[in-house]
């Protein structure tokens, strides 16, 4: 008998991918892949784990599918991903809704898991792998937009910053082969690809675990010799490891697009020490600076945290202010999440409601200095991806635009291209954004009809 299977991905686009790589294997495996969860046979949970509210939507996601499974109108629940990878021991006791689950070393059994399920057995079985060991090279259905597709090229993390669990979650630091990424690559853009989005823990890092040097700039390269490939995004960029090599090589690639993304988390040097990042919050300016000089007009993205322990006014006054004086264009901002197991979580901290309230602060500066940004752009032409049809226009993205994160450029017309780029006058701020609003469950990762990516 063949089951349907539905899918929900939860956290950053690294799970994402490995979301993708699940479908092909249970679309290999003879099942049928379905876009709505309700209705499904079994649906597949792939959580995040990181910080209590990812933590948070997972527990009620999961808790909105036992609902549905005691209507009748979904049979079996698995969760896959970081959250029975940290709680290996807790999460089938504590959600009996869960029928198996599958952690972040043994995301390749999940075809297991569904059989295991949907069969004679009674139990509730768990797969759990090597989270230490090389990265997965199966194959994936494609669930973003048919024009761009994330590009994972290393796993796992050997940071250890004091907050963090993902090197404990997602293992150690280990890069892809160059060789297997340009391959996969070149598969994406066979198949229409645009775009591709660069994503790791630290992409920064990659290649010194297998080339003995951080060799980003060589994989760029590379990547933008690739016939079809229009632009190629960078995401997670450790601020320690961008040196002049690397922004000299984002500078001079065209298809490189001018959208950096360095998460940095706090500007004080009593901070950053504490939480051990690498870094001072002078190398950060810096690096900042240099980018500004050697790359005009480039658009800027970091994440910042609120109520770090040790953040006292003097240093989140130092953040506030840092962030005005650099303008950051694009900030996620974030209240501290203290977690069990991580040094910090021992550490004296602001109280909760003090974290807010700098929160909502930093996140005031960071909008106005968005607005500014977006009000400067008014007049000026800029090339802008289709992606869509909404209403009576279209919408789409700049080089300023990363997808699911920064909103759309909308555009009114009647003759374009889904998957095409443009020529677009900016004619308003703030009216012409749209941004992403998901509803119900979150989420559903629908296959694109393209086959494998």
């Amino acid at each position: 008998m063949s089951y349907t299977i539905g899918l929900i991905s939860l956290g950053c686009a690294k799970n994402r991918v490995n979301s993708e790589q699940m479908l092909f294997l249970l679309k290999e495996a003879g099942f049928y892949i379905q876009a709505e969860v309700n209705g499904a046979d079994a649906v597949i949970v792939n959580t995040c784990g990181f910080i209590e509210s990812a933590k948070t939507e997972a527990i009620e996601t999961i808790l909105e599918l036992g609902r549905l499974k005691e209507e009748g109108r979904i049979r079996w629940i698995i969760v896959a991903g970081c959250l029975p990878e940290r709680y290996k021991n807790e999460i089938l006791p504590e959600l009996p809704e869960i029928d198996a689950v599958v952690g972040v070393g043994g995301f390749e059994h999940i075809v297991k898991a569904v059989r295991a399920v949907t069969g004679e057995d009674k139990g509730k079985p768990a797969f759990f792998g090597d989270i230490h060991t090389a990265v997965s090279e199966t194959n994936r259905i494609l669930t973003t937009s048919p024009s761009w597709a994330y590009l994972k090229i290393a796993e796992g993390c050997d940071n250890r910053c004091a907050y963090c669990v993902i090197p404990d979650i997602r293992g150690r630091f280990r890069s892809r082969p160059m060789e297997n990424i340009l391959k996969e690559a070149e598969t994406l853009a066979d198949r229409g690809v645009k775009e591709l989005i660069l994503v790791a823990q630290d992409t920064t890092a990659y290649g010194f675990d297998l080339y003995e040097k951080y060799a980003l700039p060589e994989l760029l390269d590379a990547l933008c010799n690739i016939k079809g490939l229009r632009w190629i995004r960078l995401h997670y960029l450790y601020p320690n490891k961008i040196d002049d090599k690397l922004v000299d090589t984002v500078a001079r690639n065209e298809k490189v697009v001018k959208y950096l993304d360095i998460p940095i988390q706090h500007i004080s040097d009593n901070i950053l020490e504490k939480m051990r990042r690498r870094g001072s919050g002078s190398e950060i300016r810096a690096v900042f600076r240099r980018i500004r000089e050697k790359i005009p007009g480039v658009v800027l993205r970091t994440s910042v945290i609120a109520g770090l322990p040790g953040e006292g006014e003097k240093e989140f006054d130092e953040l506030c202010a840092f962030l005005r004086e650099a303008e950051i264009e694009r900030a996620g901002v974030f209240t501290y999440s203290p977690e069990e197991g991580t040094d910090a979580a021992l550490f004296d901290r602001p109280d909760t409601e003090t974290a807010e309230r700098r929160a909502r602060i930093l996140t005031d500066i960071s909008q106005r200095i968005y607005e500014d940004f977006d009000e400067r752009r008014i007049g000026k032409i800029e090339t802008v991806l289709i992606e869509g049809k909404d209403g009576a226009g279209f919408y789409g993205r700049s080089f300023a635009e990363s997808p699911e994160i920064d909103g759309y450029i909308t555009i009114e017309a009647e003759d374009l291209v889904i998957g095409e780029f443009y020529d677009v006058k900016i004619t308003a701020a703030g009216l012409g954004v749209r941004y992403l609003v998901t509803s119900g469950l979150p989420r559903r990762c629908a296959p694109r009809n393209d086959g494998v990516g």
